[in-house]
């Protein structure tokens, strides 16, 4: 494994559930689109074609989420989320922390694992995700925020996502 490359932990369903939208994406959606396209083209002039922009526009648009997509199915690791805090804070947690004073809930991970939800998301890539990855219930961590401020957390508590 190189360093540009990230495992993303991701639970069945959302595997599932972005394999369908790329096995989609790179199959008929690659066909609808260039439809649009070829529709549009027959239009006429192309310089002052609206349809015709709009339709490679959405086609580069979906050519860079299947590349998105095929990236996150090929370094995922699939499965559950961690069951207990007793080891530490790991991507695929809900983790409630004292932020500076403010309680606040969030899933550590990817934004496609937490799907519809409302759930807010941080990556453990993240400046935040960084501090509290590896942290156990009631320790206190900081984190340097993009301004230079250091910003003190607490973690409050931790379980698993069930999605």
């Amino acid at each position: 494994m190189t360093e540009t490359t990230s495992v993303q932990w991701l639970t069945q369903e959302a595997y599932d559930r972005l394999k369908a939208e790329y096995e989609y994406m790179s199959g008929d959606g690659r066909t609808e689109i260039a439809k649009k396209i070829e529709e549009a083209r027959l239009e006429g002039d192309l310089r002052e074609n609206g349809g015709y922009h709009a339709a490679k526009e959405e086609q580069g648009k979906q050519e860079a989420r299947i590349r998105v997509l095929r990236h996150l199915l090929e370094n995922a690791k699939v499965g559950d989320a961690p069951q207990n805090a007793d080891d530490g804070i790991a991507p695929g947690m809900v983790v409630t922390i004292d932020l500076a004073g403010d309680e606040t809930t969030f899933l550590l991970g990817s934004r496609e694992v937490a799907g519809d939800t409302d759930l807010d998301v941080y990556s453990e890539k993240s400046p935040l995700g960084s501090a509290i990855l590896g942290a156990k219930i009631g320790d206190k961590v900081a984190y340097t925020a993009p301004n230079g401020n250091e910003i003190p957390v607490v973690i409050k508590d931790a379980k698993p996502y069930s999605g």
